[in-house]
């Protein structure tokens, strides 16, 4: 017999939901009115589906009161709050498209953000940690020419902003809105989420509402969620793991949505599970780690727990287990994906046996298609390595206003290439075991180093730069940079650190600098990023020892 090839597509008794965002919302919402849909605990909000309903309703017909009108770009910069949610849900609603700008961002990467797309509005609050986002704005705010609306979440105004307040639906927008709605098509465009690639420049992977309502449902399905469950999330919702692994499963299923702050703490974390009775909780490895390690874990009933999901990097096997065995999450599930596919295409289910949730990303989702291809576009037998691709409801719809990039990352019968590398085992189970791309994954985050060398090749010291990752035993991997100076030019390696954090997301900061005469290179000139790895990974461990 010949060998099984590696293709599989994931078959279902179960439809897809033919809704849009706003859609979903009435019917479930109509369905449970009285349950409840979403707990702030630092704002104090709890909130039933019917009050949820109601808040994004007089949002969305608020954002069309401004002038806005379906199809421009409503930009959300902010941690995890209740006005988040409310966005997510009423932006789509109004057919605005939700455009989700990391938090941690700066000066830099905003500016580039805002304009790829044309935000013509942006809700933020004033500050967050170290960002004071009103300054940062207040920086940039002549290169941002579409930008027409900066809405504050604080209840004090400033000159050229709008309070949240001050969203105002009357009779006349509402009416506007049920009109709106009525000529949406859950294929339009609903959310805007950035990645970076190989070209190192951040894309606008662009998600309809048919991508994200049902890769949230099916994820919600995998973990068996329903109108009783309450899901804890601490993840970023600026991020598809908050959004939709978070936010959307629950919607989808009626459950409630557990906000234990505005971004991660373990310790809040914790109380958030034991005073709520969560049935669920969210993280990556390091996140589950730092809760179980902290010094008052043993003083927390967690026995209300009993599923979640673990993502964003390798999950280590010790790790899970203490989350089965003390966090009581015996149902936990494992997922894999990507932002441009809404994002996950494998998943664990919650009577998988515990060795598959620690060594594979699951099984295929639901109505989506995989398969494993070699160097040349063939697919390979089932068990040997090499790239994943994608196809199916799930694949976004492009990056905004990049046909190339679209057109290299989409093939002509619409495979998404994830350039991860990885193979399917006879029963389907998918193991990732390398990267075609070379991203660093820094504690759930993606990090793309072409995107920080081009920031650093600005500066007038630096002659040649290369930035890779480093193993790091706490957050899977550190950012390190090879920096070659300019003649005559004279830096530490906290000045480029400086440097960095002034412009970029403190993630993306280089833990390691080195400074270097020539990089290794082979006889046609490419340089060897690996020899790199593999000497920093040599020099960390001597140090270490010594």
């Amino acid at each position: 017999m010949p060998p099984t090839p590696s293709y599989v597509h994931g078959a279902s008794a179960t439809p897809l939901l033919g809704e849009t965002v706003g859609e979903l919302l009435d019917r479930v919402a109509a369905r449970w009115p009285d349950r409840p849909a979403l707990v702030v605990r630092q704002q104090g909000v709890r909130w039933t589906y019917r009050q949820f309903h109601a808040e994004v309703e007089r949002v969305a017909a608020g954002l069309l009161a401004l002038g806005l009108e379906p199809g421009d770009r409503v930009g959300i910069w902010a941690p995890n709050r209740a006005e988040w949610v409310v966005t997510q849900f009423a932006a789509p609603k109004a057919g605005l498209v939700l455009v989700n700008i990391n938090p941690a961002y700066r000066s830099h990467e905003l500016t580039y953000a805002l304009n790829k797309v044309g935000c013509r509005a942006l809700i933020l609050p004033r500050a967050f940690k170290s960002s004071h986002y009103l300054e940062i704005l207040a920086s940039v705010r002549a290169e941002l020419a579409g930008l027409r609306h900066v809405i504050l979440l604080d209840d004090i105004a400033e000159p050229g902003t709008l309070r949240w307040s001050d969203i105002v639906a009357d009779d006349a927008s509402r009416a506007t809105l049920a009109v709106v709605e009525k000529r949406l098509s859950f294929d339009d465009p609903a959310n805007i989420q950035f990645t970076s690639g190989t070209t190192g420049a951040p894309k606008g992977a662009t998600l309809t509402h048919h991508n994200i309502v049902n890769n949230g449902f099916f994820i919600g399905e995998a973990m068996r969620l329903t109108e009783v469950d309450r899901l804890c999330i601490p993840v970023p919702f600026y991020h598809c793991f908050g959004m939709v692994l978070g936010n959307l499963a629950c919607v989808t299923h009626g459950a409630c949505m557990v906000i234990p702050g505005e971004g991660f703490d373990p310790l809040a974390t914790l109380e958030t599970v034991a005073e709520e009775r969560c049935t669920g909780l969210h993280g990556v490895p390091t996140m589950f780690i730092a809760e179980l390690e902290h010094p008052r874990f043993g003083e927390f009933d967690l026995s209300s727990l009993r599923t979640g999901i673990m993502a964003g990097s390798p999950c280590p096997i010790e790790v899970t287990r203490r989350v089965v065995d003390e966090m009581h999450m015996a149902e936990v599930t494992i997922a894999y994906g990507m932002t441009e596919t809404s994002p996950v295409s494998f998943q664990t289910v919650t009577d998988d046996p515990l060795e598959l949730r620690v060594s594979t990303v699951g099984r295929v989702h639901p109505h989506v298609e995989v398969k494993v291809v070699d160097d040349v576009g063939h697919i390979v037998p089932r068990g040997e390595t090499g790239e994943l691709l994608t196809r199916g409801y799930s694949v976004m719809r492009g990056y905004w206003g990049d046909e190339l990039a679209t057109r290299t990352a989409l093939d002509a019968a619409r495979w998404m290439h994830t350039g991860d590398l990885a193979t399917l085992d006879e029963d389907g189970y998918c193991r990732i075991v390398g990267r075609l791309k070379d991203m660093i994954i820094r504690g759930g985050e993606n990090i793309y180093p072409r995107e920080i060398e081009e920031f650093l090749y600005g500066h007038p010291d630096i002659q040649e730069v290369q930035v890779f990752g480093v193993p790091d035993p706490r957050l899977g991997e550190q950012v390190a940079a090879w920096v070659r100076l300019r003649e005559g030019a004279t830096l530490t390696e906290e000045a480029i650190r400086e440097h960095c954090r002034r412009q970029l997301a403190y993630f993306k900061v280089p833990q390691h600098v080195r400074f270097v005469d020539a990089f290794p290179m082979t006889v046609t000139g490419k340089v060897q990023k690996y020899l790199m790895r593999e000497a920093m990974i040599a020099e960390l461990a001597g140090n270490a020892t010594d």
